[in-house]
């Protein structure tokens, strides 16, 4: 079917595709928004999923960690998979995968069942995000691509902003468990009309005889520790550690044997040539950029308001819930201006936005809650959209046909490959610069300083009588430690949110090295 059949002369209220394959496609972007959100929703939870399966603060990490590094692994795969089962078969089985072990996550009984299930599930949902991206620029003309860009942009961006929110209010209603157990009727749903409607392509077996399971091999070792590194290593002093030094042999090593096969190969397991296009390329930076801010962000604020304010799910998720909000009113009217005026115009424009949102957040202090932070966060939500819309179309938008299914798997890994960066580089500014305003602060505080002393001895004198002059002091004591603690901490966060403003700004450029996108790239009407 051609564009110029798919079209007509006023828009329709639908995508002019068959009713049938854009209720299978809006049912393929629940799938990936639920592949995403089960990054995040476990993060409010960790604590109570923690105790149901006794297990220490640091092994927990790894319900997260699991997942993350089995997904990483296969978004990169998930294009040959797609080109050698076809779209609806690799979907069919993602989803059916994702259901299956989100159900065993619910009934595991132990910490290694749980990391075991947790990698299954992360591993197979993960095909479902790129596919989505390479379907949408596959079956819809140029014309409408801006608005399915849109839909897949604030999917994308609202699953992790949501996950912490939606995952408290789940475990603080019924349990943990009912974090897995949700995904299950949706799974069924899912598998059930994506086999039922999405026969847009063939799958072709004899890639099966040319499959690279040592490119295969290099590039799972290479991922996994590389995300092993990034999400333990801020814990461990990085290099300090064995086993993080260790890791990061392995994937070096691991990662020059993948390259090496990837550029030699005339069948490799990822085509890394796609980044021979300029758009592509600059596009997939970006993207890299954009999950630094979008899981940073996500991750940063919960975890400022939880440890300096104390709030609770629920509370941060009501202060959060202002950026998925902002989201959703500013979608279709970014998919107007993506329409309307050239798109890298637009990619600026939220790309500043960006960068002043996060330099006008950073200004948080001990008192910082919704009414502080409203508009910073509402505005943050408003500039991810309008990066989010154009970057899809700029990287994926020149691409022909047959390299869209490949090309998508690599955005998408920059995406999260730009989480994982994002998180250990909050961790890392946290730690080094919250000693830093520590040190600094204890000397302000120190007993020469007139005001400190004036103030213990204020304290002192007002819990004497209920406490006792001894007990008083320490009271005293052990409350000006907090506070430099808690102000330590604050200062700690406003500097990574400076660094990632800084990050925003300095992207600026890269716009200057786009190239508009064609209305007929990225293969569809074709």
């Amino acid at each position: 079917m051609s564009a110029t059949t798919l079209g007509a002369p006023a828009a329709p209220a639908i995508p002019a595709v068959s009713r049938e394959k854009f209720l299978g496609f809006m049912v393929m972007v629940l799938g990936m928004f639920m592949a995403i959100l089960d990054i995040q929703i476990v993060s409010a939870s960790i604590s109570d999923i923690q105790a149901g399966l006794a297990a220490s603060p640091d092994e927990a990490s790894w319900i997260q960690t699991s997942y993350l590094i089995a997904e990483i692994v296969m978004i990169p795969l998930s294009g040959f998979l797609s080109r050698l089962l076809s779209t609806r078969v690799l979907f069919t089985i993602s989803a059916v995968g994702f259901t299956v072990f989100s159900l065993a996550c619910a009934t595991a009984t132990s910490l290694p069942l749980m990391i075991a299930f947790r990698a299954a599930q992360g591993f197979l949902g993960g095909a479902m995000i790129p596919t989505v991206f390479a379907t949408a620029f596959t079956i819809f003309p140029p014309q409408q691509r801006t608005r399915v860009s849109v839909l897949i942009g604030l999917t994308a961006t609202m699953a992790p902003t949501i996950g912490p929110t939606l995952g408290g209010l789940l475990t603080e209603t019924f349990s943990w468990h009912w974090l897995f157990l949700i995904n299950v009727p949706f799974g069924i749903l899912i598998a059930t009309v994506v086999w039922s409607t999405m026969r847009i392509d063939e799958g072709d077996r004899s890639l099966l005889a040319r499959f690279d399971w040592w490119g295969l091999a290099f590039m799972a070792i290479f991922l996994g520790s590389l995300e092993y590194v990034m999400e333990e290593g801020p814990r461990w002093e990085w290099l300090q550690d064995e086993t993080i030094a260790l890791f990061a042999c392995v994937g070096a090593v691991a990662g020059t044997l993948f390259f090496w096969r990837a550029f030699t190969r005339k069948d490799p397991i990822v085509d890394l040539f796609a980044y021979s296009d300029r758009n592509f390329a600059v596009g997939s930076v970006l993207a890299f950029l954009l999950g630094i801010g979008l899981y940073g962000s996500v991750y940063l604020i919960p975890l400022f308001l939880g440890r300096v304010r104390g709030f609770n799910s629920l509370q941060i998720g009501e202060t959060m819930f202002v950026t998925g909000l902002a989201m959703f009113v500013a979608a279709p009217i970014v998919g107007q201006m993506a329409q309307r005026m050239d798109i890298r115009v637009v990619l600026a424009m939220g790309l500043a936005i960006m960068s002043y949102a996060l330099w006008i957040t950073a200004d948080l202090t001990v008192l910082s809650g919704f009414w502080e932070m409203y508009f910073a966060l509402g505005l943050r939500g408003v500039g991810t959209m309008m990066v989010m819309v154009p970057v899809n179309q700029i990287a994926l938008g020149t691409l022909p046909p047959a390299r869209l299914k490949n090309a998508s798997g690599l955005y998408n890994l920059m995406r999260n490959l730009g989480g994982a960066v994002g998180l250990a580089l909050i961790n890392t500014i946290v730690t080094d610069r919250g000693a830093a305003h520590r040190l600094h602060m204890a000397e302000q505080v120190s007993s020469g300083r007139v005001v400190a002393t004036q103030w213990l001895e204020n304290l002192t004198t007002a819990l004497t009588p209920r406490l006792g002059e001894a007990q008083a002091q320490v009271a005293a004591l052990r409350r000006l430690s907090q506070m430099v603690e808690q102000q330590a901490l604050v200062l700690a966060y406003n500097d990574v949110l400076l660094v990632m403003c800084g990050l925003f700004a300095a992207a600026l450029p890269l716009v200057l090295l786009l190239r508009k996108p064609k209305a007929g790239g990225g293969g569809g009407g074709h």
